[in-house]
This record gives structure tokens, C-alpha cells and sequence, in this order.
């Protein structure tokens, strides 16, 4: 893949500082192009790479006779010791020389990239319009020698035919003149022929000079990716090393710390906002870490907090619970190159990239939507609330447990077709049910609408916008989410966060939930913000933390969240607020859980890390409409572990789609040329109108999808499977 390096300038043993504990550690130092790397030992050259600087805008000192530092505008910094002084000046000589080669070389890309910037499209279209001249040259030229050929041969003709004498010289005359023309128009020919070859030369050799660094550019892109992946794999293999040593042996978590991590949770997210919490009263636990006052933990729903049991459900409901399934088939281990496809999807989109089924789970993106309300019971015990800012932090605790399982699903769920919908009735034992629908291809989106027993509905219309850089992966949601409840009128809005997918090209995938989430209540002003702190190398914060605030419609504080986006969510109420030192401090209660991650079945890795939930979300259905994403082929044949059939299958139901949208456009070009008026594709259950909280457009639910299954009657739905 990569080109040949060159030789190094100058390569050798030295002493890198490391820090307090181990000092200098030996290293074994490489520069060449104007790069520094090291290596713990010359083996090592092959596969690792331990760090590299670069020259260009560093500075390089002494400090004494055998120390110097690399420093590159602060962003890092080597100290370096020599053997002895003789050595230490050899590097320092080295390292100067080959800086001035760096920037010099810099400079000479600049203005190589000057040139080729200008062959632009302006100067691609120039260009064309001379080579268009000089050919419409050509065929001027052409045609003149046509005509004076012509010419020349009539009077070439008339002159052998001649029977006498007398009109000789004017013949030969006309003869003559007649051959002149066609030598110019001949001259002529061959100068135009000259300026088109000179410019197409001069063009082509432009456009081949743009090709080769466009080449070159790509070659050292997909290099430093590459190295990049390697140093990345080697950085957390070496952490988790150091984490593992610094850790006593037969350490556990205790429950005095687990019971303190609270504490120091509110501590410091009471800081971030110019406040001191008083956690003395903070609520203990016993060591069975079950709280001693269970009652009070339950207080968020009064007497409600109590979940019913199966069959109470059964009573509740009126008919039985239905059996489903726990678990799909195990997931096949089928080998793939994943470098060879992620390498030409650098920088597009991920909508357009057509994955194989072997970067997918069993799931389309309208049941992974769906997978979201899990834990609705949240949304149970905030129905039955009558504080509003209690009622705001459960459902703060709703939107975090809809990423619970994205910590080790990092599969891609499939894309929708357009027009594909998901049905999920639960109302028999998890209390609700959702109709989602693909209702725009170009940009995606999807529409879902869900409805609970206890007086809620919910409603979203997702999109999002991602990358591949090569190293890691992008997502960040466009959409808004909707939550009201029918008692209060109480009307939220959210959305979601930006997820980060690592380590695509080497290594273990593994992703990261970040940014911040705002929930309002629309009728009362009160609002939640959720902090979900990004995960870094360098930073002491906890990964996965997620902290946050509730406030009134005033801006006083009513509760503060933290947690674990993974794990679980608790939040202590704001019991009182003063003054001590010119600084507000708040009294808190107890912590209380809002939400705790369910148990995963131990075997959960070998089909996708699939919750109990995420297995049924593809159990096939009876009676289900025809664009259900249960009917889906190449989804279905993916599950039953026949991947080659599904890749297959997949490529004809994308083709299938093309092919639909090339009629469309074509029936659209047909009748904007006969001035007729062509329709818009319209999604069949939903409709776009402007949303009353926030004044946007929206595809909004028309209530007919239940009635229609109640019939069967499917007339509506388009045909793309």
C-alpha cells in the first residue's frame, strides 16, 4: 500500500524522559523526513511505533552537556538525553538540518499545491474552450482543403484535357493559383493540428500532475491512518496494563465506595456550577446494597412505585401474556478484510456506503428506534407523578437508558428501505405500542409514533448526519423527540446526543455516547441538562458519566442527576438553599435510582449482545403489514445465519430501490416537459404539517395504522421487497 520509505537521516539510542516514577527509559530513535519517532527497542521498528514529532515549527534546545528538548508549539514535548556530549550534538546537528529540510520542503509542496489548485473547474472549463476552438479550427481547415483540392484537381483536368495551345498559359496559370490556396489551407491544417497537440500536451500533463498528487495525498492519508490505528491499539493495550498494575491485587469495588461515588458525583457537578452541596444527609445503604429506606426510593410514584406482576398484568389487559423468544441464532464467524472496504469509504457519508450484511446485526434502523422504550415503565412512574421537575427527571432518566446497550452493540443496524414500517405491539405486557415508517430516502429519515396504557404518547422523526474518518466514526442525530402525558398536558422535547464509534480500521470497536441533551417542558418552562462527558485518554473523568440539573421555570435548582449511561441513573432532590460566603449552597436528600440497567444473559455475545427485547423486535408476526421489517429478506436471512444469500439479497432490494426512484424522476422529467403538475412521494401513515411546540415541519402520525391491521387492509402499501 505505502511506498517505499527512505532511508533515515539519522537513527541511534537515547534517553527519553517518561515521568516521576520511571524516569529516562532507553529508546531507540529514527528521524527521517523530517519526523522523529521512537521505539522501545530496533524490532519494534516493524509493527509499533511508541510516538513520533514533527520537526517543522519545533524548537530545539540544550540544556546542558548531554540534555536537550524537542518541543512542538506545546502540543508536545520530548526530553531527551544523550550518552555523552559528542552524541547529544550529533542529534542536535541532525535535528536542525533535517527541520530546514522539513520546511523547504514544505514550502515546495505549498506551491506545488498553488499549481495544482489552479486546475480548478475554471481552469478545466478554459481550457476546454480552447481545445473546442482550436478543433472548430481544424474543421475549418478541413473543410478549405476540401474545396481547394477540389478545385485543384478540376483545373488539373481541364489543363490535360486542353487540344490547343492558345489558352495554355492561362490554364497553367489558374493551375498555379489554384495550388497555392490549397498549400495555404494545407499549412494552415498542419499549424492548427500543432496548437491543438501543444495544448492538449500542456493540458494533459497539468491534469496527470494534479492526478499524481491527488494519488500521492491519498497514499500518505491512508499510511497515516494506518499508523495512527496501530499507535491507538498499542496506547489502550498500555493503559489497561498500568490501570492493572496500579490496581492492589484482590481489590474489589466496595460499598463504601460505591456508596460514597454518589456523593462525590453531586460534589463535583454542584462545582461546575458555582455551588456547594451539602450531602451529610445523603441516604446509606445497607450490605446487602439494597436500600434501607426502599420505601422513600419509591416515593417517586407514591403508592404506584410497586410493578405489578404477570398476572396482574393478565387481569389489567383482559387476555394472556404471549410467549416470545429469549434469544436469535448465534451470529457466524465469517472472516472479512475490513481495511479493504473501510479504505474507499474515507469521507462519505454513511447512509451511502453500501456495507456488507457482516458489519450489520439482525436489526433494521426502525426496530433499533424502537429498542429505545425498553425501559417505558420510567415513563409509567412519570405518568403517576404530579411534581413536574420530578416528573422532568425521570424522564432524563428514560433518555439515557435508551444507550444502555450501545456500549457493546457496534454493529451497524440495516438501512431502511423507503416506505419500510415496524410495528411493535407490546401493549399485553410492556404497556405500549409503536408504528415506525421510512418516509424520506434523500436525506433518511424516519417517523415513529408510540402510545402508552398509563396516558402518554411519544413521537420523533429521526435523521442524523455521519462520517467515516477512517479511525473512528461520527453520528450525530438531527432529529427531535417528543414525549406528552394526557392527565398534565405536559408537553417534552429533546435531542439526542452524538455517538462516536473507535478503533474501525484496528482493533476492538468500542463506542463512545457524548455532548449534551436540554429537555424542556413546553407548558411549564422547566428544563433538564444532561452533560454525557466524552471519554479521553487524558481525562480523570469516569467514562460513560453522565451528569445533569433539573430547574424550574425560574431557574432554581430542584434536583441533580448522575450516573452511568451504561448502568444506572440516580438523582437527590434539592431540599434547601443559602447563602455562606457570598456562595449559594444547597441542601440535598437522599440519592435515588431512577433507572438501572437490566441483567444481560452471560451467551448475549454470541448472537449480537441482543437484550431480551432486541430478540423479540424480529420474532416473525402474523398479520403484520407487507413493509414490516420482519418480512424483510435479506434482514431474515441474516438472522438464520445464511450471509452470502443476504448479501445477495440485499444487493437486489437496493437495486430494486434505485430502479423505483429512476422511474419516479423519470416520470417527474416527463411531466414537468408536458406542463403537468408531478406528486411528491408521500409516506403512507404519516403526514407533513408544522409542529405546535416548536413551529418546525414534521411528519406527524395519522392515527390509521392499527385500524387498517384490524381489517387487513394493506391496499395502501407500495411494493419493496
Amino acid at each position: 500500500m505505502s511506498e517505499k520509505q527512505a532511508d533515515p537521516d539519522m537513527k541511534g539510542w537515547l534517553y527519553k524522559w517518561t515521568n516521576y516514577l520511571k524516569g529516562y527509559q532507553k529508546r531507540w530513535f529514527v528521524l527521517t523526513n523530517g519526523l522523529l519517532s521512537y521505539y522501545r527497542s530496533q524490532a519494534e521498528m516493524l509493527h509499533t511505533c511508541r510516538g513520533t514529532i514533527s520537526l517543522h515549527g519545533a524548537v530545539i534546545h540544550t540544556e546542558d552537556s548531554c540534555n536537550f528538548v524537542i518541543s512542538n508549539g506545546g502540543t508536545q514535548t520530548f526530553h531527551l538525553k544523550a550518552s555523552s556530549e559528542v552524541e547529544r550534538q550529533k542529534w542536535v546537528t541532525a535535528l536542525e538540518l533535517a527541520k530546514a529540510k522539513a520546511i523547504r520542503q514544505l514550502e515546495s509542496e505549498d506551491e506545488d499545491e498553488e499549481d495544482v489548485s489552479d486546475t480548478g473547474v475554471d481552469d478545466v472549463s478554459n481550457t476546454l474552450k480552447v481545445l473546442t476552438a482550436k478543433l472548430e479550427d481544424l474543421r475549418t481547415c478541413h473543410d478549405l482543403i476540401i474545396k481547394h483540392g477540389t478545385a485543384l484537381q478540376k483545373s488539373l483536368g481541364e489543363l490535360e484535357a486542353l487540344d490547343n495551345t492558345q489558352d495554355l498559359t492561362a490554364k497553367t496559370k489558374t493551375v498555379n493559383e489554384r495550388a497555392t490556396l490549397f498549400r495555404i489551407s494545407s499549412n494552415a491544417m498542419i499549424n492548427a493540428c500543432n496548437d491543438y497537440v501543444e495544448v492538449s500536451s500542456t493540458a494533459g500533463r497539468k491534469w496527470q500532475r494534479l492526478l499524481q498528487h491527488e494519488r500521492d495525498q491519498r497514499l500518505r492519508l491512508e499510511d497515516m491512518v494506518e499508523q495512527l490505528a496501530r499507535q491507538h491499539s498499542h496506547l489502550e493495550q498500555e493503559a489497561k496494563e498500568q490501570m492493572n498494575q496500579a490496581m492492589p491485587p484482590g481489590h474489589s469495588h466496595s460499598e463504601d465506595e460505591e456508596e460514597n461515588e454518589f456523593e462525590d458525583a453531586v460534589e463535583e457537578l454542584a462545582e461546575n456550577f458555582i455551588v456547594h452541596v451539602n450531602t451529610s444527609q445523603a441516604h446509606k445503604r445497607s450490605n446487602s446494597n439494597v436500600s434501607q429506606l426502599s420505601e422513600e426510593m419509591a416515593s417517586l410514584n407514591g403508592s404506584q412505585a410497586t410493578t405489578p406482576t404477570d398476572n396482574e398484568m393478565k387481569q389489567a389487559n383482559g387476555r394472556p401474556k404471549r410467549q416470545r423468544r429469549t434469544y436469535v441464532p448465534d451470529k457466524p464467524n465469517y472472516p472479512i478484510n475490513l481495511w479493504s472496504i473501510m479504505k474507499n469509504c474515507i469521507g462519505k457519508e454513511l447512509s451511502k456506503i453500501p456495507m456488507p450484511v457482516n458489519f450489520s446485526e439482525p436489526l433494521s434502523f426502525l426496530q433499533r428506534l424502537t429498542e429505545d422504550f425498553e425501559y417505558s415503565d420510567i415513563l409509567d412512574r412519570a405518568a403517576q407523578t404530579e411534581d413536574t421537575c420530578e416528573q422532568l427527571s425521570l424522564i432524563a432518566a428514560f433518555t439515557v437508558s435508551s444507550y444502555a446497550t450501545t456500549a457493546v452493540r457496534t454493529a451497524k443496524p440495516f438501512n431502511p428501505l423507503l416506505g419500510e414500517t415496524y410495528e411493535c405491539d407490546r401493549t399485553d405486557d410492556l404497556g405500549w405500542r409503536a408504528i415506525s415508517e421510512q418516509v424520506s430516502h434523500h436525506p433518511p429519515i424516519v417517523a415513529q409514533y408510540v402510545e402508552g396504557n398509563t396516558g402518554w404518547s411519544s413521537w420523533q422523526e429521526f435523521s442524523m448526519s455521519s462520517k467515516f474518518r477512517g479511525k473512528y466514526l461520527q453520528i450525530i442525530p438531527l432529529g427531535i423527540a417528543h414525549l406528552k402525558f394526557d392527565n398534565s398536558g405536559n408537553h417534552y422535547t429533546w435531542r439526542k446526543v452524538s455517538t462516536t464509534v473507535h478503533n474501525m480500521i484496528v482493533g476492538k470497536l468500542w463506542l463512545d455516547n457524548h455532548g449534551e441533551m436540554e429537555i424542556v417542558n413546553h407548558k411549564t418552562g422547566d428544563k433538564c441538562c444532561l452533560k454525557f462527558i466524552p471519554y479521553s485518554y487524558f481525562s480523570r473523568e469516569t467514562p460513560k458519566k453522565v451528569t445533569g440539573y433539573v430547574v424550574d421555570c425560574e431557574g432554581t435548582f430542584k434536583w441533580f442527576i448522575t450516573g452511568m449511561w451504561d448502568e444506572k441513573i440516580e438523582a437527590c432532590r434539592v431540599t434547601s438553599q443559602s447563602i455562606r460566603a457570598g456562595k449559594p449552597v444547597y441542601e440535598t436528600g437522599p440519592p435515588r435510582v431512577l433507572w438501572k440497567r437490566n441483567s444481560v444473559n452471560p451467551d448475549a455475545e454470541k448472537y449480537y449482545n441482543f437484550t431480551e427485547l432486541a430478540c423479540q423486535l424480529n420474532e416473525p408476526e402474523e398479520s403484520v403489514c407487507p413493509t414490516d421489517s420482519r418480512n424483510r429478506p435479506d434482514q431474515r436471512l441474516m438472522e438464520d445465519g445464511r450471509w452470502e444469500e443476504a448479501n445477495s439479497e440485499k444487493l437486489r432490494l437496493e437495486e430494486k430501490q434505485r430502479a423505483t426512484r429512476r422511474r419516479r424522476e423519470a416520470e417527474a422529467e416527463k411531466a414537468a416537459a408536458e406542463g403537468r403538475e408531478y406528486p411528491a412521494y408521500s409516506p403512507t401513515w404519516f403526514r407533513k404539517e408544522t409542529d405546535d411546540a416548536t413551529g418546525a415541519l414534521i411528519f406527524r402520525y395519522t392515527h390509521e395504522y392499527w385500524d387498517c391491521k384490524e381489517r387487513q387492509e394493506w391496499s395502501r402499501c407500495p411494493d419493496i421487497f
